[in-house]
């Protein structure tokens, strides 16, 4: 596997002169990309999208969750999965677009 997660965790334990806020991994790349697929279906700047997880390492196994991220939308500051409006969408193609990396 891909243990992005884990390298940065043990890398930001071993070099405490680092602030910890300088460490990412490879699943920020997946973050932005379930962020900027949300924006894109809401039709959206991705900044207004806040509070997408994604949970596991950067490899096919990965799980994109958006049950506690927010969407801005006309000044309005509601849950994605309420502005979405569709469960089969979130559960089914928006994962695995993501796990795939946009290849679905």
């Amino acid at each position: 596997g891909n243990p992005a997660n884990t390298n940065a965790c043990i890398l930001s334990k071993y070099a405490p002169s680092i602030p910890k806020t300088n460490f990412s991994c490879m699943t920020r790349l997946d973050q932005n990309r379930a962020q900027a697929q949300i924006a894109n279906r809401l039709g959206v700047s991705n900044d207004k999208v806040s509070n997408v997880i994604i949970w596991g390492n950067h490899s096919s196994t990965q799980f994109p969750d958006v049950a506690h991220a927010t969407v801005e939308i006309n000044g309005k500051v509601m849950s994605v999965p309420e502005a979405v409006k569709d469960d089969n969408y979130l559960k089914n193609e928006f994962i695995s677009t993501v796990q795939q990396r946009g290849a679905a």
